[in-house]
């Protein structure tokens, strides 16, 4: 199993926002971003300041996909 962000995306998409945006409103780095973008691993931390951020749950921005669909 693999982490997807791409509810993230399609969220930022919805709000009409760009990752820049989100950047500057969960207060988190360029390279957390630039992560999220990958699908790779970030802080729990990191994670709950886009929640916040953007007033939603973690299963809003994430989920689990078996690897042969990332």
């Amino acid at each position: 199993m693999a982490i997807s962000y791409k509810k993230l995306w399609k969220l930022l998409i919805d709000k009409d926002m760009k990752k820049k945006d989100l950047q500057k409103l969960a207060h988190v780095s360029s390279a957390s971003i630039t992560k999220l973008g990958k699908n790779e691993n970030v802080n729990t931390e990191i994670l709950e300041k886009i929640c916040i951020a953007l007033s939603c749950d973690i299963s809003d921005i994430m989920e689990m996909v078996p690897d042969n669909e990332k």
